[in-house]
């Protein structure tokens, strides 16, 4: 499998992104995927998740300004990010894990947020 993410920038506080991921070279439908961010000098964390049925979770923190989203006929799970803040300045990945429980990461894309 294949993932690749887009659509990162720099946008001012109070601003918004919208991040895609493509997926490709498994079945995607049918997978849980999951968005994680990590910010400068900090450890990567889960921000948003997806089920293959479209049940979605998110953490704390980011509830209420993020919103998760999937398109199974083009094989693409979206990220909305809004009313963004400082703090919310990190490289976003997402990824997915196997039944094997193998994780496939895409190289992400830098969110940054400027005061």
């Amino acid at each position: 499998g294949r993932l690749v993410e887009s659509g990162g920038g720099l946008v001012q506080a109070g601003g918004s992104l919208r991040l895609s991921c493509a997926a490709s070279g498994f079945n995607f439908s049918t997978y849980t995927m999951g968005w994680f961010r990590q910010p400068p000098g900090k450890q990567r964390e889960l921000v948003a998740s997806i089920s293959s049925s479209g049940s979605t979770n998110y953490t704390d923190s980011v509830k209420g300004r993020l919103t998760i989203s999937r398109n199974n006929a083009s094989n693409t799970v979206n990220l909305q990010t809004d009313n963004q803040k400082v703090e919310d300045t990190a490289r976003y990945f997402c990824s997915f894990r196997r039944s094997d429980n193998s994780d496939t990461w895409g190289r992400g894309t830098q969110g940054t947020v400027s005061s």
